[in-house]
C-alpha cells in the first residue's frame, strides 16, 4: 500500500522593506565617516606646516621687539622660580610654566627678553609681544601676535606712533624683595601720563589700549619675579 504524504512547503517570509528613515540614517552615517576621515587626514597632513608657520611669526616678533638681537633661545620659566632650556622638539611647558624667549647679539651677549601677553580687547583677545632690556628694567618695543580689532580704530595700536612711544622705556623694576612689580603698569587717559609705567591711550581706541598694557602688565607680574634672579644664568648664549 503506497504511503501518500503531502509534505507541506513553507516558504521564508522576506525582509520587511527599508524604511526611508533607515536608509536616510545609513547615508548620513557613512558621509559623516568619511568627512571625518577626511578632516582628521587634513588636519594631520597641515599640522607640521602650521606650526612651522606659527613658529617663524613667533621668531619674526621677538626680532621685532628687540631689534639689537641676532639669535634667540626659548627658555621656561618655572612655578618654583627656576628657569630651564626648552630643547629641540620639545612642546609641552610643564604646568605653571611661562614661556619666554632669550635674545643675544652678535657677541653672544643678552640683549633682552621677550614674552608674550594676551588680554580682552573691544572685539576679541589682544595677543602681544613685548621686549625687556635687562639694563633698563624696561620694555623697549611691543609687537601685535594677534587680534581682530575694528581696522582703523583697534588696529592703531600697531601704527600710531604716539602710542608705540610708550614703549621705548616703560618702567618694569621690581619691588626690593623682587615679588612683583614696584608699579603697576596701567593705561591712562590719552594726555594725561606722568610716570613711566603708565601708557598714554589712543584717543577713540581705549578698549584696545588698555588690552595692550593688560596683557604687559599681567605676563611682567608672573614673569619678572621669576625671571630677574635668574638673569646671570642667561647671560650668554651656549
Amino acid at each position: 500500500m503506497n504511503d501518500h504524504r503531502v509534505i507541506p512547503i513553507v516558504e521564508q517570509a522576506s525582509p520587511p522593506p527599508e524604511s526611508q528613515t533607515a536608509a536616510m540614517i545609513r547615508t548620513l552615517g557613512l558621509v559623516s565617516a568619511i568627512c571625518g576621515l577626511i578632516i582628521v587626514g587634513a588636519y594631520q597632513g597641515t599640522y607640521d606646516a602650521v606650526a612651522a608657520n606659527k613658529r617663524i611669526a613667533t621668531e619674526r616678533a621677538v626680532f621685532k621687539v628687540l631689534p639689537k638681537a641676532k639669535s634667540i633661545s626659548e627658555f621656561v620659566a618655572s612655578p618654583g622660580g627656576g628657569i630651564s632650556k626648552v630643547g629641540a622638539g620639545e612642546k609641552a611647558i610643564p604646568a605653571g610654566g611661562i614661556k619666554f624667549f632669550a635674545a643675544y647679539d652678535d657677541a653672544g651677549k643678552l640683549a633682552g627678553i621677550a614674552a608674550e601677553g594676551g588680554a580682552k580687547g573691544y572685539a576679541d583677545t589682544v595677543r602681544i609681544m613685548f621686549g625687556y632690556e635687562p639694563g633698563c628694567r624696561c620694555v623697549v618695543g611691543i609687537g601685535v601676535v594677534s587680534m581682530r580689532e575694528t581696522p582703523g580704530i583697534g588696529d592703531k595700536v600697531i601704527t600710531d606712533k604716539e602710542f608705540l612711544a610708550n614703549f621705548t622705556a616703560l618702567d618694569l623694576k621690581l619691588k626690593a624683595d623682587l615679588t612683583a612689580l614696584a608699579n603697576e603698569v596701567k593705561v591712562v587717559k590719552h594726555g594725561s601720563k606722568t610716570g613711566a609705567w603708565q601708557i598714554d591711550a589712543i584717543a577713540g581706541a581705549t578698549i584696545t589700549s588698555r588690552a595692550v598694557g593688560k596683557a604687559i602688565n599681567d605676563s611682567a607680574q608672573a614673569l619678572m619675579p621669576r625671571l630677574v634672579p635668574n638673569l646671570d644664568k642667561l647671560g650668554s648664549k651656549s
